[in-house]
C-alpha cells in the first residue's frame, strides 16, 4: 500500500491485521459494479474527506460510526462489502472490524480512493447522499 509516510504503532497495527483482510483492486470494484452485482461499496474515509469527491456508487459510512451504524445499512452479514478510504490502510482496519463483527464476504479496495483516480474511474464530486 504505497502512499504518504505513516507512523510506526499505525502501520504495525495495519500490519498485524492485513494477513486476515481481502484485498481487491479498484478494477475487480468497477467491473462488479458495471456488472450489477449485488455489493456494498463503503467510504469509510472523513466528512472532510467525502466533501470533496468519492468514488462512483459508493455510500459513505465514516470509520468513526462504521461499527455503530453498519448493521442498520447493512443487516445481512453475507453481504459483500468493498471498503474503501484515502489509500487502503483505513479500510484494511475497517475490514478487520467488519470480520469480527459477523459480516463474512468483507473486503478492502487496495490503493483507496487513490487507486481510484489514478486509474481514471468515475468520481462522484456532488454532495454526499
Amino acid at each position: 500500500m504505497a502512499g504518504k509516510h505513516h507512523n510506526p504503532g499505525f502501520e504495525a497495527i495495519v500490519d498485524s491485521v492485513r494477513d486476515g483482510v481481502v484485498e481487491c483492486t479498484v478494477q475487480e470494484v468497477k467491473r462488479q459494479l458495471d456488472q450489477g452485482a449485488p455489493l456494498m461499496f463503503i467510504d469509510v474515509r472523513e466528512d472532510r474527506e467525502v466533501a470533496v469527491d468519492r468514488a462512483a456508487g459508493s455510500v459513505h459510512l465514516g470509520r468513526g460510526i462504521l461499527e455503530r451504524d453498519v448493521e442498520t445499512l447493512v443487516p445481512d452479514k453475507q453481504t459483500v462489502i468493498v471498503l474503501y478510504c484515502g489509500g487502503g490502510y483505513r479500510s484494511a482496519l475497517a475490514a478487520d472490524s467488519l470480520k469480527k463483527m459477523g459480516y463474512t464476504n468483507v473486503k478492502s479496495m487496495a490503493g483507496g480512493i487513490r487507486a481510484w483516480r489514478e486509474a481514471a474511474l468515475p468520481i462522484d464530486s456532488s454532495p454526499k447522499p
